[in-house]
């Protein structure tokens, strides 16, 4: 009896050191991984030039190595290597009952690398959350953000993380993916009795000089936007058309611009439209509110001692 108690703890303590002996085999290997994977990034920061090819780069170097420390402690841990698919099945159903929102995440990002719904760099607006992505993680992607309590396309100086599970749940509006321009528009209202042609041409002369280099640009990418997609050839030269409203002509200004510019190009507009039409005051006159009052209601007045 006592000789087998002896087998036992024999047996016992030669488990343990071997689950040792494998955890110090793990530690070691991984720290041989996460080295190696650090001598490549400060290598890819030397070699690699362009920003956008660097951060790809570095990027999938810490994914790469980051699995394989998940793929060796997996070998490491499960015994044998043939049990190897069925660790990896029991695992994958016990992360995806208990992590179903992390699981749509990493999904989530699969959907955005492999479809390249964005990328770092584009303006994007997600679950009704605008800015600019500077960081694409496994679960999260960063943005800068753009709005809230600024006006126009300007940074609120917010950094908004948004789950990557959002791609499925509703639509991303990217700004700047294929074509990286948008329509802009501007109404110039213009007092009855101006000379009207004069007026358009005063603000057609106007945005031509200032938007004729992103109409022949735009141009060209949507000539690739025809080619790629199911897609009409839209009109990307700027277009001006008349209204007549109660109180005014309002002449509407429609252009493309780039996305990033669209504060300052309509800043430029209305300078020079305005300009414009001040040299020609005597034939052109700028709108406004005005209330005509028809008829005053009859006041009696009564005077007492």
């Amino acid at each position: 009896m006592n000789d087998l108690d002896n087998l036992i703890t024999e047996f016992r303590n030669m488990e343990s050191s071997s689950l040792i002996l494998q955890f110090f085999q793990f530690v070691v290997i991984s720290a041989l991984i996460l080295f190696l994977a650090w001598l490549i990034r400060r290598w890819i920061n030397k070699v690699v030039k362009d920003n956008t090819n660097r951060y790809n780069a570095r990027k999938f170097s810490v994914f790469l190595s980051y699995f394989l420390i998940i793929i060796l402690a997996i070998v490491a841990f499960s015994g044998k290597v043939q049990y190897f698919g069925i660790t990896i099945g029991l695992l994958s159903a016990g992360l995806a009952f208990a992590l179903q929102e992390v699981v749509l995440s990493v999904a989530g990002w699969l959907a955005i690398l492999s479809s390249n719904l964005y990328k770092p760099g584009d303006r994007i607006e997600i679950n009704g959350i605008k800015g600019d992505v500077i960081d694409i993680g496994v679960t999260r992607t960063t943005l800068m953000e753009i709005g809230e309590w600024v006006k126009s396309d300007n940074y609120s100086g917010r950094i908004v993380q948004i789950s990557n599970a959002f791609v499925f749940k509703g639509a991303v509006h990217n700004y700047s993916s294929d074509f990286p321009f948008v329509w802009d528009e501007i109404d110039i209202p213009v007092k009855y009795g101006s000379d009207l042609f004069l007026a358009k041409e005063t603000i057609r002369k106007s945005a031509s000089e200032i938007l004729a280099g992103y109409a022949n640009f735009a141009g060209d990418q949507w000539k690739h936007m025809v080619n790629k997609y199911l897609i009409e050839d839209a009109i990307v030269k700027p277009t001006l058309t008349l209204k007549l409203t109660d109180n005014w002509i309002e002449y509407n200004l429609r252009y493309v611009v780039d996305y990033r510019r669209r504060r300052v190009v309509k800043d430029q507009l209305y300078e020079a439209i305005a300009a414009g039409i001040e040299m020609h005051r005597d034939k052109i006159a700028m709108a406004s509110a005005t209330i005509e009052i028809s008829a005053w209601p009859e006041v009696t007045v009564q005077k007492t001692d």
